[in-house]
């Protein structure tokens, strides 16, 4: 997959949400992503994640080898 790919599926997933996924060593396999969204408020980082994870359908299990994330509301990604 592509970052291009990585960050269309989260948005889809997850309206509203800003989102940029970088290519860490530059194979394709392992991947960062930043992820701000109103929809993180009050939500602890599993259920953060688990919402990421449910926004890429399943590409995890097949398509992507190793994603890094990091997850902050508006007010939190102004600050970070």
């Amino acid at each position: 997959m592509t970052t291009t790919e990585i960050e269309a599926l989260i948005r889809d997933g997850m309206p509203g949400s800003r989102v940029e996924v970088i290519d860490e060593v530059g194979d394709g396999n392992h991947f960062r992503a930043v992820v701000v969204s109103p929809g993180f408020a009050g939500k602890g980082r599993v259920e953060r994640h688990q919402m990421v994870y449910a926004a890429l359908k399943g590409a995890m299990a097949d398509r992507i080898h190793a994603l890094s994330i990091q997850t902050y509301t508006p007010e939190e990604g102004e600050r970070a």
